[in-house]
Parts: C-alpha cells; structure tokens; sequence
C-alpha cells in the first residue's frame, strides 16, 4: 500500500560484506512485502563478467531463513583516447636532397622527424591489456618514404616492432 524508506546498516560478518535491513516488526499473519534494494559497488574491474548477492530472509518466528541469490552481469567500461604529435609538425625536402645508399650518417636519410603517441584512459574504469598497433607507411612503391630509425616507450609498456627498424644500422 503505502511506502516506506528501509533503515539498512552495513556490516562485516564472516570476512564477507553483509547489509541488515530491518523490514518491520511485528508484521502481521499473511503480509507481503515488496523490497527494492539499490546497492552501488566499487572495484569490480577484476571480479569478472558477474557479481553474486546472496540474500536471507529471517524472521524471529521461524528457526530458518529462507535463502536466495541474484546473479548480476559485471561490465566494466573505460573511454580511451589516443592523441598524436609530428615534430616538426610540417617537413619539406629540400629539392637538391638525395638518399645517399649505403651512408651510415642521418642527414644522409632524411630530415629527422618524430611521432610522438599517447594513449589515454579518460575512464571511469581501470584497463589492462591494452594493445595499440601503429601501422607507419615507411615505403611508397620500392622508395623509402620513412625510414624507421627507433621506436621507444614510456610508462611500463612492452613493445614489440617491425623487423625492418633502422635496416642501414644508421
């Protein structure tokens, strides 16, 4: 008929998380009750694709609860966003420049230019085994068009990178 806020408390019994509510006592022969628990849980990144709460219901008249557990799916979401950098952010060639083959000096290659990429969590997750390919377009036809010098990290991340990394040993 009418409703009611329920004073719940929070507790810990057994190593486990438990939460009292108290629905009313006495309670009449016959009455049923319809209960709407809202729970917010934190830190379930790692718990998997579901969470189980296990519920008991215990009246003083009777010597055993009665039993019931509710399966809820865990999804985790996170936003990523990943930012790019050219330095410089613009190169032209000088139009007297050639590759000089077999040189091992790097003016000799190219002007130096270097991407530099980050990747964000905006949340509100935690992530973990993220993996970030980068596809860089080194040659146009049989031309060199990057040569790939060098590939470094930042923060704790492996990196594993193409076979053809600095081929001259420049």
């Amino acid at each position: 008929q009418g409703q009611e806020k329920l004073s719940c408390n929070p507790k810990k019994e057994n190593g486990t998380h438990v939460v009292l509510c108290e629905l009313g006592n006495p309670m009449k022969a016959g009455a049923r009750i319809t209960v709407d628990l809202e729970l917010s849980v934190s830190g379930l990144e790692d718990m998997g694709e579901a969470i189980t709460f296990h519920l008991q219901l215990r009246s003083k008249n009777s010597p055993s609860p009665s039993k019931a557990s509710v399966t809820v799916p865990v999804e985790a979401a996170a936003e990523m966003e990943l930012r790019g950098n050219s330095l410089p952010a613009t190169t032209v060639l000088p139009t007297s420049w050639h590759w000089v083959e077999g040189s091992r000096r790097l003016e000799d290659h190219g002007i130096k230019v270097e991407h530099v990429y980050e990747l964000h969590n905006k949340g509100p997750g935690t992530v973990s085994g993220v993996t970030l390919s980068l596809a860089v377009p080194h040659l146009l036809g049989d031309q060199v068009l990057l040569y790939l010098l060098e590939l470094g990290t930042e923060g704790g991340l492996n990196c594993s990178h193409h076979p053809a990394l600095n081929p001259a040993q420049v």
